[in-house]
C-alpha cells in the first residue's frame, strides 16, 4: 500500500508539472513560437527564469556574435588545450571562465581545477564571478549574470559576461554591432506563472564599445580645447613619416586612411629601427578586416620590441592614428 501511495503521488507531481508548463505556454504575453519545457517552469514563489526566444537564437547576427566569442576563447586558451564548441555546455561549470579570466587578467584564482558536483561547480563559479565583478563593476558595467544564471546554462547571461570581458580586456576581435535578442521571462506570483517578452541589447556600436575603456590623452585635450591646432600636429606627423617612407618611394597624405591597414606602420617601424621586415610576417596588400587587424597588431609588437610603451589603441580600432604614441621627437 505504501508503494502504491508513493507511486500515485509521483504521478500527480508529474501531472501537475506538465499542467504548469501548459499554462505557461498558453499565457497571453508569450509568443506562440516559444516553447517552454515543464522543467523550466518549476519555480519557487517569487522566483523567475529567463530563456532565450528560439527565433532570436536563430538570428544571424546573434549566431555571428556567438561564433566570434567562441573563436576568441579558443584563441586565448589554445595553450591550455581547451576547445570550446558550445557556450552553454562548455561555460556553465566555471572551468572555462576561470581559465579565460586568469589568462586575461594575469591573476591566479584559488579554486579547484576540476569539480564534478553541482555544489562544487557553483562554489567555483561564485569565486570566478566575484573576481570578474570586482574587475568590471568599477567601470560601470551592469552585471547581467549570476551564479545561478550561468550554471543553468542561460545563454544570454553567458554572452553578456563574455562581451563585457572582451571589451574590458580589449580583445583583438570585432563584435557584431546592434545585436538585440528577445528573452522570455517567466515569474511565479501567488502560485501563478506570469510570462513576458523583453528585448536585451547585447552589443551597441563598435565606436561606443571601444570608447567605453578608451583612455584620454593629450590629443583628447587638444580636441577639447584647441581643435584648430590639430591640423598643425597632423601636418608635422605627415612630414615626419614621409621623411622616412620616402626612402621606399612611398608618400603619406592622409594619416587616418593610409595607416588603417597597418602596412605603412610596419614599414615605418623597420625604417626607424633600421631592419628589414620579412614580407611573410604581414599582409602587404590586406583585403579583409582580419588581415588589417593582424598587420596593426604586428606593428604594435614591433613598437614594443623597439622600447615603446604598449599603444593605448586596440588593433581593430585603427584609425585613429593619433594614439600610436609615435611623435616626431622619436626620430
Amino acid at each position: 500500500m505504501a508503494g502504491l501511495l508513493c507511486g500515485t503521488k509521483r504521478k500527480k507531481q508529474v501531472s501537475d508539472l506538465h499542467e504548469e508548463g501548459k499554462n505557461a505556454i498558453n499565457a497571453p504575453l508569450l509568443p506562440s513560437a516559444t516553447e517552454i519545457h515543464p522543467e523550466d517552469t518549476l519555480l519557487e514563489e517569487n522566483a523567475e527564469r529567463i530563456m532565450l526566444d528560439p527565433t532570436s537564437r536563430e538570428n544571424p547576427k546573434f549566431k555571428d556574435l556567438v561564433k566570434v566569442l567562441i573563436d576568441w576563447i579558443n584563441s586565448e586558451l589554445e595553450e591550455e588545450r581547451i576547445i570550446v564548441k558550445d557556450l552553454e555546455e562548455d561555460c556553465y561549470d566555471g572551468q572555462v571562465l576561470q581559465k579565460l579570466f586568469e589568462k586575461l587578467s594575469g591573476r591566479k584564482l584559488n579554486v579547484a581545477e576540476v569539480t564534478q558536483s553541482e555544489i562544487g561547480q557553483k562554489q567555483k563559479l561564485q569565486t570566478v564571478l566575484e573576481a570578474v565583478n570586482n574587475t568590471l563593476r568599477p567601470h560601470g558595467w551592469t552585471l547581467e549574470w549570476s551564479v545561478d544564471s550561468i550554471h543553468s546554462k542561460n545563454l544570454v547571461a553567458i554572452v553578456y559576461l563574455l562581451v563585457a570581458l572582451a571589451m574590458h580586456f580589449q580583445a583583438p576581435i570585432r563584435l557584431p554591432e546592434h545585436v538585440t535578442v528577445q528573452v522570455v521571462v517567466v515569474k511565479k506570483r501567488e502560485g501563478i506563472l506570469q510570462t513576458a517578452v523583453v528585448a536585451k541589447e547585447l552589443t551597441s556600436t563598435t565606436e561606443m564599445m571601444l570608447g567605453r575603456f578608451a583612455e584620454r590623452d593629450a590629443f583628447d585635450t587638444l580636441l577639447d580645447h584647441a581643435p584648430d591646432k590639430l591640423n598643425v600636429v597632423k601636418t608635422s606627423l605627415i612630414t615626419f613619416v614621409n621623411k622616412h617612407l620616402n626612402k621606399l618611394n612611398l608618400e603619406v597624405t592622409e594619416l587616418e586612411s593610409q595607416f588603417a591597414d597597418g602596412v605603412y606602420l610596419i614599414l615605418l617601424m623597420g625604417l626607424l629601427e633600421d631592419y628589414f621586415v620579412p614580407l611573410y610576417n604581414f599582409f602587404l596588400t590586406p583585403e579583409s578586416f582580419e588581415q588589417k587587424v593582424h598587420n596593426v597588431a604586428f606593428a604594435f609588437e614591433l613598437m614594443q620590441d623597439g622600447g615603446l610603451k604598449k599603444p593605448k589603441a586596440r588593433p581593430e580600432g585603427i584609425p585613429p592614428f593619433h594614439r600610436l604614441n609615435i611623435t616626431a621627437d622619436q626620430d
